[in-house]
């Protein structure tokens, strides 16, 4: 079963027929939300708003480890996560959407793993290639077949929020090898690598990052608001031509 965490301008699933919601507790504390149970194309998800149903919750404080232990507790096989993302790149301006491969991690004071424990022995996790490659295969196929271009690949910069970036940090970012930016793709896909569920991520570009083309002078926070929603009419199509590619 299909598993998609929403982001900023993806609070719920217009396309989503809902059967039910499901309060979860874990030891982790309290996800961002119930979690949404339904039917997409005829095909069982779950649906999950990463920020709350009324987007509430920022960046920094999204129990990450809640979201991701409730998610595996009810035997999602594949994780989905949809993010709003700043483009560094000069083709990844507003309305792109892109699949990305890498991930750099600026975020701190997170509760970033779930093996913190000091009963145990100590547990590393290989994450040389943080998304499932076989998920994002089919993601970008979904996106063939609903007609819409993506972008194969990418390093995301994951920084801490709640703010946005300052032109120099995006430099800086550039320098480092990132491509886009946002704020929650850590600890997010490290917690799912842990807990051995398959995780991807397709990006939503809203705005050219600080100091960057429109960017240039300054963010303007409508416009994104307006290039959200748009952008996310798209991701509608992809994800369904995702949930008929995992029924075959």
């Amino acid at each position: 079963m299909l598993a998609i965490i929403g982001g900023s301008g993806l609070t719920q699933l217009a396309n989503l027929e809902v059967t039910h919601r499901q309060v979860v507790r874990t030891p982790y504390g309290e996800p961002s939300g119930a979690l949404t149970f339904g039917n997409l194309k005829g095909r069982k998800v779950i649906f999950l708003a990463r920020h709350g149903y009324g987007h509430t919750i920022p960046p920094h404080k999204v129990n990450y480890r809640a979201n991701i232990w409730a998610l595996h507790s009810q035997q999602a096989g594949n994780v989905l996560a949809v993010a709003a993302v700043g483009g560094i790149r000069a083709d990844l301006g507003p309305g792109t959407l892109a699949i990305p491969g890498q991930i750099i991690d600026y975020t701190y004071g997170r509760e970033f793993t779930f093996f913190d424990a000091t009963d145990r022995g100590v547990t590393h996790t290989d994450f040389s290639y943080p998304y499932h490659e076989p998920l994002r295969a089919r993601l970008l196929r979904a996106a063939a077949l609903a007609g819409e271009r993506v972008i194969a690949g990418g390093t995301y910069a994951a920084t801490q929020g709640p703010r946005l970036e300052t032109a120099a940090e995006i430099n800086r970012l550039e320098r480092d090898g990132a491509d886009m930016v946002g704020m929650t793709g850590m600890p997010e896909a490290a917690l799912a690598r842990e807990i051995g569920l398959p995780y991807a991520a397709i990006a939503v570009v809203v705005n050219h990052a600080a100091g960057r083309g429109s960017s240039e002078h300054g963010i303007n926070l409508t416009d994104i608001n307006a290039v959200s929603r748009e952008a996310m009419m798209r991701v509608h199509v992809i994800l369904e031509k995702l949930v008929e590619l995992d029924g075959d």
